[in-house]
């Protein structure tokens, strides 16, 4: 895809990097419905729920520009040149992401880009999917009888990347920490064969399949069983792996529910 031509303009407009939430429009928060409002330009992310688009005026020009792991994605060179053409043009460009623009969001390298061509950036924070995932199971991410802490990673490497060291992590979640895990439905193999030399093959497991929204499905189980729990149940992206102690009750709750159903 050929480079977007920027304007060499002075009218300078605004951008916005906005969080939209994990899909359920009543989650935005009065910040992001002001600044979808008052938008010229809307730059909206493939995980940005439709519902969202509603507060957004009917003369706002709506381009999206998916990205999605896995999946045919519009470049990330290419949106930052959108961005940085469309403010120098003196347009209002909000740029809609699903979750927390600077959770995964890649707001960071956006902001830098933007703020190294003189375009000043502002944030407005959006409830991240992984904190949506554990709500919609109704337990916390963390607890002070089970999880001291929470650790949010992603399980998608950058390309030519290895990844994380799962063992570490497996490590650090023994001592007490909840582990969050972004983007890893694909390399659920990996995360499970990387935790398990430190951590018990029986710690309780979460897979939450589109968190917030109306087709929200989920699975519970244990980490020795996380693949196969992931493949029985046809979970897919996007996706959170909750991992941790504090899903013990969810655990004990579906096997209860699981031999009322037998019985």
């Amino acid at each position: 895809m050929k480079p977007i031509p920027v304007a060499s303009t002075s009218r300078c407009g605004t951008v916005m990097l906005v969080g939209a939430g994990p899909g359920d429009p009543d989650l935005l928060t009065l910040k992001a419905v002001r600044a979808i409002r008052c938008a010229t330009v809307l730059l909206v992310d493939d995980l940005v729920g439709e519902g969202v688009l509603r507060y957004a005026r009917r003369s706002t020009r709506i381009v999206h520009v998916g990205k999605r792991g896995g999946c045919h994605s519009t470049p990330q060179a290419f949106i930052q040149q959108l961005m940085l053409r469309e403010a120098q043009s003196g347009e209002r460009v909000v740029r809609l992401k699903g979750g927390d623009p600077f959770v995964f969001g890649r707001g960071g390298e956006e902001a830098e880009y933007l703020r190294a061509h003189g375009v000043e950036v502002e944030v407005v924070n959006g409830i991240t999917s992984g904190l949506a995932a554990a709500t919609a199971l109704q337990v916390p991410l963390t607890h002070r009888e089970h999880a001291h802490g929470v650790i949010l990673v992603t399980g998608h490497a950058k390309q030519g990347e290895s990844g994380l060291h799962w063992p570490t992590l497996a490590a650090a979640a023994a001592q007490g920490l909840t582990l969050v895990i972004y983007m890893s439905v694909a390399t659920a193999a990996q995360v499970q064969s990387g935790l398990l030399p430190s951590l018990s093959a029986s710690t309780p497991v979460a897979v939450v399949q589109h968190a917030s929204l109306p087709q929200q499905r989920h699975a519970v189980g244990v980490l020795g069983e996380l693949v196969t729990l992931i493949a029985q149940h046809q979970l897919g992206s996007p996706a959170i792996i909750l991992i941790g102690d504090v899903l013990a009750g969810l655990q004990q709750m579906a096997g209860a529910t699981a031999q009322i159903h037998a019985a």
